[in-house]
């Protein structure tokens, strides 16, 4: 005989969230010392809630009002789709409701802050002061808001196993979950172990009804029916700690037509454990901070900077396709990271004073501190370093690639999901170190970083090409694959006549997976984990 096992749910609509982004936030606004803008009494405040699109503020939603109160807590939450590989503003604007009105030039204005949803995210819990609309603060007055993922991320895994099943349907609308393999020769099958989601199987409701429907598999497809139980996930949870639950399976047209039958079979719970799937967001909102290094390529091939030709040739608004990369990547990736502090590289060139050549230089000229604020410190930088230093070569990544290897190997180190190193190669040309940089990237899969490489100017991005392939393609000079996939490259070219956002998103698209990818082939949970 063969045994599967069918597990399904009832046919209900599952709320399981839109699919079109990484997730859902909420977002918990309180607010203290606000401005008494009443005379009898105090303010009455509401918040409200806009995001940007294509340079407009428009409105998300409100808040209840808190009548009488200038430190309200507010019940009614904002929900907000998010997507990592986007900049998200946001705009919280407090009022003092005075008119049973929807327009809000009808209410004072209590002050207000802008902000990304990435910069909430990356803080879990943010307090920061209200500004009124001439710029200056709104008295004391401040806001709180709090992110927490909204999507169910526990996953059930269950052995199951069965004891004299017979040798050899159903009533109402069920949905088909998960399908054992079939067990062969054996009246009483032991399954393999199996996850599922916990929102596929029940919703995340414990006490929803679960049916199990066990069958003698035929080849044909014309499977018999053995039988069959109802159960819930409360209930199978019982089998922990080497305790297990037994179900009687029943096949109700035998139940009908025999007096004394008892069951065709029992399927039996050996265990069944509910634990954490995390995501992106369960390690960003747990502590997980995000380090960009940036790497410029300053070989000869690039040009005179002095001259038009050139692709560091800044042009008379003030940009050019370096500054453009670092800007569309840093602007999202430095929410992720509390003090805005990072490190830029170049490569390359030759420096003075002896003007020998360099391949792993700060671009501030300051070797014991290369670090820039923000992405706009990074483009000052850049900027000011072109005069002084000149164009040379070869083009090699090994350098840059094994410098943040090293940062991101201290990190691994302390055995949490606390930092993860993103490393942002813009280049113009063919890799001339291409063995040792196969070697610095297959060493590099085994630590909490990945590698983004944008190709300036129309050359011939082949090797870049190779290196973004499959983890299990890309072999190290002695033969080692690679332990995952963490180099994503895209030209810069394809997204000249595009909108900047384009480019970002193209380049961190795969990032959150990456991330999550790493810590959890290290067991390591989030270092802060939201409460079940």
């Amino acid at each position: 005989m063969a045994y599967t096992l069918g597990l399904a749910t009832d046919g209900q609509k599952r709320s399981v969230g839109p699919q079109h982004c990484v997730t859902r936030v909420e977002l918990s606004v309180t607010a203290s010392s606000l401005l008494d803008r009443d005379v009898a009494s105090k303010s009455d405040p509401f918040c409200v809630l806009f995001h940007e699109v294509d340079g407009n503020w428009v409105e998300l939603g409100r808040t209840e009002t808190a009548v009488n109160n200038l430190n309200p807590v507010f019940g009614v939450k904002f929900q907000v789709d998010y997507h990592f590989e986007e900049i998200q503003k946001l705009r919280f604007a407090m009022f003092d409701e005075d008119k049973c009105a929807t327009q809000l030039d009808e209410h004072d204005f209590l002050g207000a802050f802008v902000c990304t949803l990435g910069v909430i995210v990356s803080n879990k819990k943010l307090h920061r002061p209200l500004i009124l609309a001439n710029g200056k603060p709104a008295g004391k007055g401040s806001i709180t808001i709090t992110a927490q993922e909204l999507s169910d991320n526990r996953i059930i895994t269950l052995t199951l196993s069965g004891r004299k099943l017979d040798k050899k349907g159903e009533d109402g609308k069920w949905m088909l979950v998960h399908r054992t393999e079939v067990i062969k020769n054996t009246l009483d099958p032991v399954w393999k172990p199996f996850t599922v989601p916990l929102i596929s199987l029940c919703n995340g409701d414990v006490d929803r009804s679960i049916k199990v429907l066990c069958y003698d598999y035929d080849n044909d497809g014309g499977h018999d029916f053995i039988g069959e139980f109802q159960t819930t996930v409360a209930k199978m949870s019982e089998a922990q700690n080497s305790v297990e639950v037994e179900f009687d399976c029943i096949n109700p047209k035998k139940q009908k037509k025999k007096k004394n039958y008892k069951n065709s079979g029992v399927i039996i719970v050996k265990s069944c454990k509910i634990t954490r799937d995390y995501t992106f967001l369960d390690y960003i909102l747990g502590g997980c901070q995000l380090m960009f290094t940036v790497g410029i390529d300053f070989t000869a091939s690039n040009g005179n900077p002095r001259e038009p030709s050139s692709l560091h040739y800044i042009n008379p608004l003030g940009s050019n396709e370096y500054l453009a990369a670092i800007l569309a990547v840093g602007q999202i990736i430095q929410d992720y990271d509390t003090d805005k502090m990072f490190p830029a590289l170049g490569f390359g060139a030759q420096l003075p004073p002896d003007w020998k050549v360099s391949h792993e230089f700060a671009i501030n000229f300051n070797p014991t501190n290369p670090f820039c604020s923000g992405v706009e410190g990074i483009a000052q930088a850049y900027s000011a370093c072109l005069p002084h230093i000149r164009f040379y070569g070869p083009t090699n990544f090994a350098p840059i690639i094994n410098h943040v290897a090293r940062f991101a190997a201290q990190a691994l180190q302390q055995e949490k999901a606390a930092q993860y190193f993103t490393l942002l190669i813009i280049t113009d040309g063919v890799i001339s170190d291409m063995d040792e940089t196969r070697d610095a990237i297959v060493q590099a899969s085994k630590l909490p970083m990945s590698i983004i490489i944008i190709g300036v100017g129309n050359a011939d991005f082949a090797a870049m090409e190779f290196l973004d392939g499959d983890a299990s393609v890309l072999r190290s000079s002695t033969g080692e694959e690679a332990v995952r996939d963490i180099v994503q490259f895209v030209p810069f070219r394809d997204f000249r006549n595009a909108p900047k956002e384009t480019l970002a998103k193209s380049v961190l698209a795969e990032l959150p997976q990456q991330v999550t990818q790493y810590f959890k082939q290290r067991n390591l949970p989030p270092i802060n984990p939201a409460p079940e």
